[in-house]
C-alpha cells in the first residue's frame, strides 16, 4: 500500500428531524461557523457548517440518539478567551486536563452530542 491519509474533510454529528433552525443557531453564535450546504443536498435534511478546515455536517435521524462519548474535537487558539465566549453564551463546560501537553475542555451542543475544543500547550 502506498497512501496516506491526509486530514479528516468532515465530521458529522445527528439531529432529531426538522432541528435545523436549533443547530443553525448553535453552530452559528457558539462554534461561529458559516452555514455551507449546497442548495441541491437540501431535501436530506440537515445542515452542514464550516470555517477554514474545520468542516462538520449535522444530519438528521428519525430515532435520534446522542453521541456523548463519540465526538469532535477542535483545535483553538486561545481556549481562555472561547471558554469566556462560552459563559456569555451560558453554556456548560467540563474542563479535562487528563491529556498531557493540552488543555481541553467538553461541552454539549443543543441535542446532547458531546463536543472537545483543545489547546495544546
Amino acid at each position: 500500500m502506498n497512501f496516506i491519509f491526509k486530514s479528516i474533510d468532515r465530521y458529522q454529528l445527528a439531529s432529531p428531524k426538522n432541528a435545523e433552525d436549533q443547530s443553525r443557531k448553535f453552530f452559528t453564535e457558539i462554534l461561529i461557523l458559516e452555514v455551507k450546504k449546497p442548495l441541491s443536498l437540501n431535501f436530506n435534511g440537515g445542515l452542514w457548517f464550516e470555517s477554514g478546515s474545520i468542516k462538520i455536517h449535522v444530519g438528521t435521524e428519525d430515532n435520534f440518539i446522542p453521541a456523548r462519548k463519540a465526538h469532535p474535537a477542535l483545535e483553538v487558539e486561545n481556549l481562555h478567551d472561547f471558554k469566556q465566549h462560552l459563559m456569555t453564551k451560558h453554556i456548560s463546560l467540563i474542563e479535562d486536563g487528563r491529556l498531557p501537553g493540552a488543555n481541553r475542555i467538553y461541552f454539549s451542543e443543543p441535542f446532547g452530542n458531546r463536543i472537545e475544543i483543545l489547546e495544546w500547550k
